[in-house]
């Protein structure tokens, strides 16, 4: 079936938060969500949904709903996009992204990468994680910082998606790191991104729900855990991250709203962990608890 690009137009101050809104809102539905720059230097930006043809209708609701809107008062706007690839079409013309020392950036800017700093290489693919999302960035931030001070021996990436966090590491401590997705899609494409970007040693790929697969058990327990997802997954899933954790271990949050942050820190002091620092970016938060 073809497919269509729902989307709003908006100046940046209220395009960034309405991105996050809706992304975090529709995450659960599986529909990708991009934000884009309608042209340079036009300081209007489109936040998009892509979806198939006979669910535009629903993604105009959710979209309002999300957005505590009545979606007949929304100026939606509708691309016809046909039988085309999603993904590649949303990260089209994407600038690299700088966080710490790390630089992400698509294969069209290998020649941006300077002097000092690690090229991650990231081409459009269908799982989540490009790092120009605050929650990404404000993981490789916090990731530059730790392993300056406290190089692991053994990562854990929870929730990988492109495994630009697992990349990251990899490529800063040169030490293996397990990356686990729940989805079978993002753990073929964060394979595929360890491999393009020389770490493919390093990064142990594999498809796990939960921490009942023989991975963790293998591999751990975890020096450092990074897990980019979601405030209530990630409450959800404490007391397995503490156990998982080795003694004197570290753990990157995020995927949480800076509004949420003093329940997700309850969450994890319940289970041993405390906190050592807190970045803000765009709305979002990252944890770095030990």
């Amino acid at each position: 079936m073809s497919q269509v690009r729902v989307y709003l137009t908006a100046a940046k101050a209220d395009a960034d938060p309405m991105f996050a809104a809706i992304e975090a809102a529709l995450e659960e539905e599986g529909w990708p969500v991009a934000i884009a720059e309608t042209g340079e230097d036009s300081g209007l930006f489109e936040v998009s949904v892509y979806v198939e043809a006979d669910q535009a209708g629903a993604a105009r609701a959710a979209i309002a709903g999300c957005l505590g809107a009545d979606a007949a008062t929304l100026d939606f706007g509708i691309e016809e996009l046909g039988d085309i690839d999603w993904v590649a079409r949303s990260l089209e013309g994407l600038t690299a992204v700088e966080a710490g020392r790390f630089m992400v950036h698509g294969s069209h800017q290998r020649g941006a990468v300077r002097a000092g700093t690690i090229g991650i290489e990231i081409e459009a693919g269908q799982a989540f994680g490009t790092g120009h999302h605050g929650t990404t960035s404000g993981c490789l931030i916090a990731l530059d910082r730790l392993i300056a001070r406290r190089k692991p021996a053994i990562s854990l990436d929870l929730g990988a998606g492109s495994a630009v966090l697992a990349i990251a590491i990899a490529k800063l401590a040169r030490m293996p790191v397990l990356a686990t997705d729940i989805d079978p899609v993002a753990t073929r494409v964060a394979a595929e991104n360890a491999r393009l970007n020389g770490v493919h040693a390093l990064v142990r790929c594999e498809t796990a729900t939960g921490f009942g697969h023989r991975a963790f058990a293998e591999a751990g327990p975890f020096d450092l855990i990074v897990a980019n997802i979601l405030a209530r997954p990630l409450m959800a899933m404490a007391p397995d991250i503490a156990r998982h954790l080795a003694p004197g271990g570290d753990v990157v949050l995020s995927g949480i709203l800076a509004e949420q942050r003093w329940k997700v820190l309850a969450a994890f002091r319940q289970v041993g962990l405390h906190h050592r620092r807190t970045i803000a970016r765009e709305g979002w938060v990252t944890l770095h608890l030990r």
